[in-house]
């Protein structure tokens, strides 16, 4: 059944990828052990796509700008995924926005496949298995791979680490967002687009671009050749989306041509380990040793050990149960 699924999304069925990607995002132990086979099945097909990163603050037009660009790339002969990442639901753990409802057009295309994940409360706005779903995605057909995160924040940066280039959109006006989008965010950024560039906000929105062009003269860029462009955008009359796409195709073939694509995703991949060890490890403790957690727990809760504490108990309970 495994096997057959797996042959099923690398003939590019939606209806496989869908429940691929279903299984993926489960939690039941079955279910994972299920999709740990289907990606490492598909990993030969895996690697073909550009992987671009798209954040910015509430209001930018992040749904939008994803639109237009998608809609742009189909024009040019391209297969789209879009992975949204919504905010969870405390109460369902679901998705609350939905961005195919933000995309209709866009959700039409049979060459486009829009795809919303809840958060889960992770931060760093993506999903815990967004980069398994990244890898599916490129295995049933799509070449561009677009992920949309949460939104903008500290914390805000995970999808640098998923992705080959990162996009940034700001609004006109955004001396208070270059307050708050901190250093570490504008250090990853490939691309800063102040997107709503139009009508009465096209003079604004020019005053924010030298805006940000004079911040990011004293921010580090990833690659000292590649250094972060300012780009102006707008999405809602789909006046420069190609510019800001040929420049991103122009970055995305420096990189590759300079190997700076293939070290990025090596080490983007060791990182995703890491990260996925933390978590099984985790829950591992948790399935296996309730009462020692809920003991530990309630200790804690009490104020009689710290959590730091606590922590350090619980692995020297589990790995070293001798001392």
């Amino acid at each position: 059944m495994t096997e057959g699924l797996a042959a099923e999304v690398a003939q590019g069925n939606r209806r496989a990828l869908a429940s691929a990607i279903t299984l993926v995002e489960s939690t039941r132990p079955d279910h994972r052990a299920r999709s740990h086979e289907i990606v490492n099945a598909l990993l030969p097909e895996t690697g073909g796509s550009r992987r671009i990163g798209i954040s910015g603050p509430p209001g930018v037009g992040k749904s939008t700008f994803i639109e237009a660009l998608g809609m742009h790339l189909i024009e040019q002969g391209h297969r789209v995924a879009v992975l949204a990442v919504d905010p969870s639901s405390r109460r369902t753990g679901g998705s609350i926005l939905g961005d195919k409802t933000r995309m209709v057009e866009l959700s039409r295309r049979p060459e486009a496949f829009i795809r919303p994940s809840p958060s889960g409360g992770v931060l760093g706005g993506v999903a815990s298995r967004t980069g398994d779903l990244i890898l599916l995605c490129e295995a049933a057909g799509y070449d561009i791979v677009l992920v949309e995160t949460v939104g903008v924040g500290q914390s805000e940066t995970s999808v640098a680490q998923l992705t080959d280039l990162f996009v940034l959109l700001v609004q006109p006006d955004g001396g208070d967002d270059l307050q708050g989008i901190k250093r570490g965010i504008m250090e990853l950024a490939d691309f800063v687009v102040v997107n709503k560039a139009d009508g009465h906000n096209l003079q604004s929105a020019n005053h924010t671009a030298s805006d940000y062009r004079h911040a990011l003269g004293m921010v580090r860029p990833k690659y000292p050749d590649c250094p972060t462009q300012v780009l102006t955008c707008s999405a809602f009359e789909r006046a420069t989306v190609a510019e800001v796409w040929q420049a991103v195709s122009v970055r995305w073939s420096q990189l590759h041509l300079g190997n700076h694509l293939g070290h990025q995703r090596s080490e983007q991949a060791v990182e995703r380990l890491w990260g996925e060890l933390s978590g099984v490890l985790l829950d591992q403790i948790r399935r296996n040793y309730p009462a020692l957690c809920s003991s530990v727990e309630q200790d804690v809760a009490a104020g009689r050990l710290s959590a730091s504490s606590g922590a350090s108990s619980l692995v020297a309970a589990v790995f070293d149960p001798e001392q």
